[in-house]
């Protein structure tokens, strides 16, 4: 597709919006039509210069209102493109339901195979540290307690789309596949209930933020790309709680889809 199929509309110069702001919906429409598809390239700057007939600074500031939004990202001596996404992935309120762990699947895995996503998970880290405050308190267990901690990175189809830290009491772990890279069919959930300690309900606290400059690069984030923090707490039959899961994930690789009861 040329600039010619892209670039059909034209700025107005009597409207109270600003040129460049104009020009940068058409683009953002372009993209979000599929006109223009992820890792194509966007028209150059010549190209728009010409079409709109205005200057390369009201190009570039068009330009970088996408890259602001995370819809663009510029490759060095390439030029400016519509950026990769993965797949979205659905944060549904069943995602922990034991059928998953019964079937050998860890939460990740059964939502990723709904988009017809292949899942990986990488930068896997455990370790022994004191219990942070937050995850102390919801633990249950003394601020600066020693507890287990699982960091590890999940894509989908090679996209980076999460980072999550399990903090999981020390008495649970030690001595189970909890301490290994991979945990064994049906996740860490699986190994904590093989223990007799039944999976009862799950509490998740969910918060929007930017990104940090690690969390950024982590997950491959563009710019004004923000992120989902959620705290998830997981509790057995007697109320105790066995783990608190620690998650970043990307903005736009999700969306929240929860079932509620009305009664």
């Amino acid at each position: 597709m040329g600039a010619g199929d892209v670039l059909d509309h034209h700025v107005d110069p009597t409207s109270d919006r600003a040129v460049f702001r104009q020009i940068a919906d058409h683009l953002r429409m372009a993209i979000r039509t599929g006109r223009l598809e992820a890792g194509q390239k966007l028209p150059s700057e010549a190209e728009m210069m010409e079409h709109y007939g205005v200057a390369r600074m009201t190009v570039r500031q068009a330009v970088a209102e996408l890259k602001s939004e995370g819809l663009a990202v510029a490759e060095h001596g390439r030029g400016v493109f519509v950026r990769s996404r993965p797949p979205v992935k659905r944060l549904a309120s069943d995602r922990f339901a034991r059928r998953h762990r019964k079937g050998g699947k860890a939460a990740f895995l059964a939502e990723s195979e709904t988009v017809g996503a292949k899942a990986t998970v990488d930068r896997i880290k455990i370790t022994e540290v004191p219990a942070p405050s937050d995850v102390a308190e919801r633990l249950k267990v003394q601020s600066g307690e020693i507890v287990v901690a699982r960091a590890r990175r999940y894509s989908l189809d090679g996209h980076p789309v999460e980072t999550a830290t399990s903090y999981i009491p020390v008495e649970l772990a030690r001595g189970t596949r909890i301490m290994e890279d991979n945990p064994g069919p049906g996740g860490i959930y699986a190994r904590i209930e093989e223990q007799g300690r039944t999976l009862d309900r799950f509490v998740e606290d969910v918060s929007t933020r930017m990104p940090t400059r690690e969390e950024a690069q982590l997950l491959n984030l563009g710019p004004g790309t923000p992120v989902f923090r959620l705290i998830r707490t997981a509790y057995d039959l007697e109320g105790r709680p066995v783990e608190v899961c620690d998650t970043i994930m990307s903005g736009d690789a999700y969306q929240l889809s929860y079932e509620l009861p009305a009664h």
